[in-house]
């Protein structure tokens, strides 16, 4: 094996390391999803995805249209993503200072890491998104999702690197020795 062929093979590896470790972005429909109550409330409505044992959320973009009725503001329309406990994470309001009732599009997207608010789900790999309101104005639905999609960037865990056994060991310290001494021999018998 030539050393430009060995080199091609560890720029290729190298790559595929590191694009492995970017897991694909988890992309939520959050159309028709009403809100009901506050956070905890039985009727709120709760969805999981298993993203990976403790994958790091690390982002979140988001493009999204509310509706929030009668005397509920859209402020009030919220979405805790936690992990599994719903104790570990964020709480998103899309329509921050928005304080009448009625309908809004939202859209921005966020590096929670930027503001330190980047979180790891647990060894279960279950994030946790529940939609819930500020304030339940008790009046059973007090606003809807009406469509758009949460994008969060989702990260792998990275393994800790396993350490060989020291046979292991041996046997590559001694493969890439025998390499050396090969490459040597044949550079000497080019030049002689």
């Amino acid at each position: 094996m030539s050393f430009r062929s060995l080199s091609k093979l560890l720029v290729g590896l190298s790559f595929f390391a590191c694009t492995s470790l970017f897991a694909a972005p988890l992309v939520v429909n959050v159309a028709g999803i009403e809100s009901h109550g506050e956070l905890g409330d039985s009727d709120n409505t709760v969805l999981t995805f298993n993203v990976g044992a403790n994958a790091h959320i690390a982002s979140l973009q988001y493009l999204v249209n509310l509706t929030a009725f009668g005397t509920s503001w859209l402020s009030e329309m919220n979405l805790a993503f936690t992990d599994s406990s719903g104790f570990g994470g964020v709480v998103f309001y899309p329509g921050y200072a928005d304080e009448n009732p009625g309908t809004g599009t939202y859209a921005d997207s966020v590096n929670l890491d930027d503001y330190g608010l980047g979180f790891d789900v647990g060894a279960d790999g279950i994030l946790r998104l529940e939609f819930f309101e500020d304030f339940d104005d008790a009046a059973g639905v007090d606003g809807r999702w009406n469509f758009g999609t949460l994008t969060f960037g989702v990260v792998d865990a990275v393994p800790l690197p396993e350490v060989p056994e020291p046979a292991s060991a041996l046997l590559i310290g001694l493969g890439a020795a025998l390499m050396g001494y090969t490459r040597r021999r044949r550079a000497a018998r080019t030049t002689a």
